[in-house]
């Protein structure tokens, strides 16, 4: 069998014409497989979505009513026939219910892996390793010079500078949907114990979260009555990086402005935010582990996706592994949600 003859690139996205079924369609479709619940993989409108559990619990939480015609929730690692193809939903290690997705047909396999990383996490199901004939690979992070830190070493410079700064507000930018989790999990594990703000937009899928057994502490409302942004003098307090372009972050005391996202290693990035502590905290894989994967997995060929496709194919090509890259459109580097 041909690769071609099981998925296909088109506008919407990719296409499995035997299964008459789109990954992580940007359009709206009859029928709609979603690796995870991040905006620019779970769109609303679809006739009926295929998800893992938690995926669909999100994507609800954001879409409410607009989400699907119909839902079936797929467990990690059940197979599921779906128009003579068989789907496989294993877990990816980027965010709570993020998954690859296995699709499969006379013993050809081809794994597509949305988004992925490799770093330990305790807030999702850890990177699950899966061989196929064809492996499709996001390059978020697809240069050399992407090189990320140890998270905890991250989370521990955020809670040096409030022992440096008692007087200021801490205020840290970051991604509603597992960046906030996922941040939330390091202060814990670096040693802050008391309570960590959340700005009202992160609040539902906090909680959510905390349904699912993920122990994220004390997290109260970061609400501010006018003349009394002192009240978080030494405190953390998380959001959005919409909220920091408005009135609401005027309304703390002193704030010292951080974000964490694997971007802010890129100096400029982090100047044009206005970020004064920059937190180097990425929920993709870097240089390393992009190759490092491609290696353990030993695929046929390397379909390459979602960032810096021409990178990853040719160090591929100096390897003497068969790649392209795909060029679908709609998706962002890590999007803000």
């Amino acid at each position: 069998m041909r690769p071609a003859d099981l998925l296909v690139p088109r506008p919407e996205g990719l296409y499995c014409p035997p299964g008459d079924f789109f990954i992580d369609p940007v359009r709206p479709v009859a029928r709609a497989l979603v690796t995870h619940a991040h905006s620019d993989h779970a769109t609303p409108g679809h006739g009926a979505v295929l998800a893992t559990r938690e995926t669909l619990d999100i994507m609800a939480i954001r879409m409410g009513a607009g989400l699907a015609g119909a839902t079936q929730a797929a467990a990690y690692g059940e197979r599921i026939e779906v128009g003579g193809v068989t789907v496989a939903f294993h877990p990816a290690g980027h965010v709570l219910g993020s998954a690859q997705i296995a699709v499969e047909r006379a013993g050809f396999r081809i794994v597509a892996a949305g988004d992925y990383k490799r770093t330990p996490d305790p807030t999702c199901a850890a990177f699950e390793p899966v061989r196929g004939n064809v492996f499709i690979t996001e390059a978020t992070f697809g240069l050399p010079v992407f090189r990320h830190p140890d998270p905890l070493g991250e989370a521990g410079k955020l809670l040096h500078s409030l022992a440096q700064f008692p007087e200021r507000t801490h205020l840290v930018g970051v991604y509603a949907l597992g960046k906030a989790q996922r941040l939330i999990a390091l202060i814990r594990a670096a040693g802050h114990a008391g309570p960590i703000f959340l700005h009202g937009a992160l609040r539902r899928i906090c909680d959510y979260y905390a349904s699912r057994g993920i122990d994220l502490g004390e997290l109260p409302d970061a609400t501010v009555a006018p003349g009394r942004g002192r009240d978080f003098a030494g405190q953390i307090v998380l959001g959005p990086s919409s909220a920091f372009a408005g009135a609401w972050v005027r309304r703390f005391a002193d704030p010292l402005i951080g974000f964490a996202s694997g971007w802010m290693q890129v100096r400029a990035r982090a100047r044009q935010r206005g970020v004064e502590l920059p937190l180097i905290v990425s929920d993709h894989c870097d240089w390393a582990e992009l190759t490092a994967t491609i290696d353990e997995l030993d695929p046929g060929e390397l379909w390459v996706t979602h960032g810096r496709e021409e990178g990853l194919v040719r160090w591929c090509s100096l390897h003497g592994r068969a790649a392209r890259p795909l060029h679908l459109v709609g998706y962002e580097d890590e999007a803000e949600d």
